[in-house]
Formats: C-alpha cells, structure tokens, sequence
C-alpha cells in the first residue's frame, strides 16, 4: 500500500483529518447542506462544502451526484502522485457506495411529484450505485478493471478486500480501493425509521450510547505490487496483511447478540496474515454507537481476545457513520494511526459497557509502537468484514 486519500467531516486530505483526530475535533454537527426536514433533530458527519466547492476540487461537474464528487476527491489525493508514472501497468478501480446518486433521484422526485415536469429528468441517470464508480473511473481514465461493491457498511471494506485478492493473484499491477458516500434524505428517513440514530453527538461504546450519527465522505488506498511500485517510483506505507468476510444470518439490520459473525471475521483476517490476537496493537473498531453493533462487536472482541484486548476505538464519533465509505475512511485512520504511532480517543465516551470487561481509549496516545491494525467493518444483513493492516517490516 503507497498513498491514502480521504474527505470527511473533519478534513478534505489526509493530513487535514489526521489534524483533526490528534487535536480531538469531531466534525459531527448541525446539516447545513442537506435540506432534511430533520435537520434540527440529528447531527450529521457533514462535508462542510457546497457541491460547487466539491467540484472545484475535484475537477467535476458540480451537477453529478455528491458521492461522485467526494470519490472523486479522495481518490484525487490517493491516485494523483502515480498517475503518469502509471503507463501500461494494469490498474483496476475497486469503489463501494449505497447511496449511488440518490441525493439528485429525491429532489428530481420531489418536482415530479407536484408537477409532473419531467425537464430534469436526467438527473436520475446516475442513480444506481455502479454510476457512481464509473464516473470516477472515467474522469481519471481508469478502464483496465472497474467494479462497484455495495454490502452496506462493509462495503468498501470488501472493495479492499478484493482489491488485494486480485493483486496477490497477479491480474493486476495497481488497485485503487475504498468507497464514498453522500448524505441523503432517503438514508436519513430510512434510519431514523429504525429508530437507531442519535439525536445527540454520539457515544460509541458507552453504556448510555443512544444511537449512531449518519455522515458521509470517502476513503481510498492504492495498493501496488513489485513492478508497479519500482515503475511509480513508490514507497510502501504498509501491507495489507490480513482480510475476511463472514455472515452470521441473524436479521437483517442486526449482529447477533454474539457477535458470530465479527468474531469470524476477525479470527479469519489474523489466520490470513499468519497472526495471533496478542499481535494486533490496536483495533479501529466498527463502533457505530448503536446497542446492537456495540456490544456485538465488544463481545466478540472479548471472545477472541480473551483479557488481553488490545487498545481500540471507534473514529466514528469524530466523522459520523459514513455507511458504504467507512471501511475506506477507516483503513485511512487505521494507516495513520500505525505510521504515525498514534492511537486516537473514543470521543464523549463515560460509563462502561455493563456486558463488556474492556473499555476503549479515551485520550490521544502517542509514541506507539503500532506494528498490526485491526479495522473492523460490519453491515446489515451480517455482512461482516475486517482488515488488517501491517508496517512492511514486520
């Protein structure tokens, strides 16, 4: 892995959002770009530019869906520094998203709806997900592989995870791989209809957590092998060492309560990079704030890990839950984290989990010595998926 490009919440680079995790900043807050009738009600991990702005740095059109411009971005960040060098290497695009161009199908409908103007009606023609990815793909000239992965929050997760399947089995030289995702009203209704959203900033892996925080933004790596690296002249930030997906079929929307599934996804991606648990140093932890996901994600950890948990922490209180871009977002946080020595706070958290033996990290640490992270991304319908992320000379 060589290069990471990431926007959130609480910065537009790498560096931007590295900043705001050291100096504790969370970006979760009042919605001033999405008009949503609840925008009073829920705090949202909003991208504090207008669509013009996100396209001016993303070199797009501003009329294309939000979550094409915020891949967009980040891959500009992630891609940019190899492009040119890149001639004649095979590179494949792997990108996740859930929300597609939704933002621009519920306005269009909402006229619709009223008047029956079908005038605008061209901007529901990136409405699938799959839209998406090619946009980005063919504003940077990426057609050698292209593929959009949509398994809920596990879904750029599993891009990641494909993307290095598929540079291990030599059918490609470059992978670029995360995902994005925009705030929209459909998604907003949709969880507030759950009854799993937070009208407060939230408190992942507090006994009194209420709810998660919807967010967007995107998060991208770019994984190389031998001969691409030489060629692009690039140097190895990390590896990914281990990945896995598992599914433990309980409902559709919730973990089971054993966290089956998150235990078989983490005990599958340590098996893959030849690990044990004592060699994670640090675990960037699903942590949605949830009752559900917490304390299934908590007590699979203390299954697999036994009394020696390793330091951990949901960055989700900083950037809110950014759905199909999270997993993306999340190995971006989790590669800093491990290059940087840092290991960043569960922000507001306060009362121990009565089920769990463990607590997060609540102060900013550094000087670590991170050799292994563990990122942790687990959707509805079960689909679990988590990562592991190593320094090369380990």
């Amino acid at each position: 892995m060589v290069s990471t490009g990431v926007i959130t919440a609480i910065g537009t680079s790498t560096v931007a959002c590295k900043e705001s995790l050291i100096a504790g900043r969370s970006g979760i807050g009042k919605a001033k770009h999405l008009q949503t009738h609840w925008k009073d009600e829920f705090p949202v991990g909003e991208v504090d530019l207008s669509n013009e702005e996100l396209a001016a740095l993303s070199g797009m059109d501003a009329g294309l869906p939000r979550t094409a411009l915020l891949s967009a971005i980040a891959v500009k960040e992630a891609w940019e520094p190899f492009r040119a060098k890149a001639e004649g290497l095979r590179t494949g695009f792997f990108s996740a998203n859930t929300v597609g161009g939704m933002d621009l199908t519920e306005d269009f409908y909402s006229g619709f709806h009223s008047t029956k103007d079908l005038s605008s009606v061209q901007d529901i023609r990136h409405h699938e997900c799959g839209a998406i990815t090619d946009l980005v793909a063919h504003h940077f000239h990426i057609s050698g592989f292209v593929t959009t992965i949509s398994t809920a929050c596990s879904s750029s997760a599993n891009s990641i995870m494909m993307a290095a399947q598929m540079i291990e089995n030599g059918m490609l030289d470059i992978a670029i791989a995360g995902g994005a995702d925009c705030l929209s009203k459909f998604t907003l209704n949709g969880f507030n209809t759950l009854m799993i959203l937070d009208r407060q900033p939230c408190q992942p892996f507090d006994d009194q957590r209420r709810g998660l925080n919807l967010g967007e933004g995107a998060g991208y790596i770019v994984l190389m092998n031998e001969k691409a690296r030489k060629q692009c002249d690039a140097e190895a930030l990390c590896i990914v060492s281990g990945y896995a997906n598992a599914n433990d079929a309980y409902h559709q929307t919730a973990s089971s309560p054993e966290g089956i599934g998150n235990r078989l996804a983490m005990s599958q991606a340590l098996k893959r990079a030849g690990l044990q648990p004592s060699d994670i140093d640090y675990i960037n932890l699903h942590g949605t704030g949830t009752a559900n996901n917490d304390s299934a994600e908590g007590k699979a950890i203390s299954d697999l890990f036994s009394e020696k948990i390793p330091k951990a922490s949901s960055t989700k209180a900083y950037t809110g839950h950014t759905l199909g871009g999270c997993g993306g977002v999340e190995a971006v946080f989790s590669i800093i984290a491990m290059n940087e020595g840092l290991i960043f706070p569960n922000l507001r958290w306060q009362i121990p989990m009565s089920d769990l033996h463990w607590t997060p990290v609540t102060t900013l640490e550094t000087g670590q010595n991170i050799r292994h992270v563990l990122s942790n991304s687990f959707g509805f319908g079960g689909n679990c998926s988590s990562l592991v992320f190593s320094k090369t000379e380990a």
